[in-house]
C-alpha cells in the first residue's frame, strides 16, 4: 500500500484503489486495470494506434495530444522503455502474450474480489488495438490450486471473462459498427485534425449512437461546454464532465464526454486534436 491506495501489479496491466473506498457510490464499486503500451509505431514494427497520424496524435510524427506524454510518462523515460518491451513481447508472440495477459487478469479477478469491488479492465491505455479480432485466448488448468481446474478457448479476451467489465477509448472509428462483446464498452475519440477523420467519427457517433469524447484545452472550456449541447459534424449531443470518472460505461448513452488536456503537450497541441 502507497499513500493509502492498494496496487495491483502484473506484467501487462497495473490497478491502483483507494483503501478508503466509499461504498455505495456505483462509480467506486470498480477497480480498473489498465494496459500501458507503447503507441503508434514508438515500439517499431506494427502500428498500434491505426488512426493516430490521421486524428494528429502520434507521438512519432508530431508528439501532440498523446496520452504517452501525460503523468509520470513524460518524466520518466524508464516507464516508456518498460511500455516499448512489454510492447515488443505482444508483437513478437501474440499468443504467448495472451496466455500471460489472461494469467494476469485472473489474478487481478482474485484481488478485487478479495477487496470486494468489480473488475473492469482498459486494455488501450496508450494504445488502439482492436481487440475484438485477431486475438483468441484460452483459460488453462492451472497446476496448482490457484486457479482451479476450469480450461476453455475463446475467440477474444472479452469471452474468456464474462465477469469483467472491459472499456476503450478508440480513434478506429469502423469499430463503433460492429456487434460488440456486451462487456465491452467502446467510447469514440474526436480530433478535428484532419477534416476526413473529424467526418468519418462523428457520422460514425451519428449512426451508431456510439459516445464521442472530446479534448478541451483547459479545464475551463470544457466546464463550460458541461450541461450544454455541442455540435460535431453531424454529432449534436449534450457534454457531460469525463473527468468526474473514467468509467465510460456508466456514461448516460448518445452523449459528448469532455475531457481536457493533460501535460504540457497537449495543450500546446495545434493540430487540431485539442479543441480550443
Amino acid at each position: 500500500m502507497a499513500n493509502g491506495t492498494l496496487i495491483f501489479k502484473s506484467k501487462t496491466i497495473i490497478a491502483g484503489l483507494n483503501a478508503k473506498t466509499i461504498k455505495g457510490d456505483k462509480r467506486e464499486e470498480y477497480a480498473t486495470a489498465i494496459m500501458y503500451l507503447a503507441p503508434a509505431k514508438m515500439a517499431g514494427g506494427a502500428n498500434l494506434c491505426a488512426m493516430a497520424r490521421e486524428a494528429g496524435c502520434d507521438p512519432t510524427h508530431n508528439n501532440g495530444g498523446c496520452l504517452v506524454n501525460s503523468g509520470q510518462a513524460q518524466v520518466f523515460s524508464s516507464i516508456n522503455r518498460a511500455r516499448i518491451a512489454k510492447t515488443q513481447r505482444y508483437l513478437a508472440n501474440r499468443a504467448e502474450f495472451m496466455a500471460e495477459l489472461v494469467r494476469d487478469i485472473e489474478r487481478f479477478v482474485k484481488w478485487c474480489a478479495k477487496h470486494g469491488v468489480k473488475p473492469a479492465v482498459r486494455l488501450n491505455g496508450t494504445s488502439d488495438i482492436q481487440w475484438e479480432v485477431a486475438h483468441p485466448c484460452e483459460r488453462v488448468a492451472a497446476t496448482d490450486a490457484e486457479f482451479g481446474d476450469w480450461v476453455g478457448q475463446y475467440a477474444s479476451i472479452f469471452e474468456a471473462f464474462p465477469e469483467v467489465q472491459f472499456y476503450d477509448y478508440t480513434k478506429v472509428y469502423k469499430r463503433a459498427y460492429r456487434q460488440l462483446p456486451a462487456n465491452y464498452a467502446l467510447t469514440l475519440s474526436y480530433s478535428g485534425a484532419n477534416e476526413r477523420y473529424a467526418e468519418a467519427v462523428t457520422k460514425a457517433a451519428h449512426e451508431t449512437g456510439a459516445n464521442m469524447a472530446v479534448v478541451y484545452r483547459t479545464k475551463a472550456l470544457r466546464d463550460y461546454f458541461v450541461d450544454k449541447v455541442a455540435q460535431y459534424g453531424e454529432t449534436c449531443r449534450d457534454v457531460i464532465d469525463g473527468d468526474q470518472t473514467d468509467l465510460r460505461f456508466l456514461d448516460p448513452q448518445r452523449v459528448i464526454v469532455g475531457l481536457y488536456a493533460k501535460g504540457q503537450s497537449a495543450k500546446r497541441d495545434t493540430s487540431g486534436f485539442v479543441v480550443g
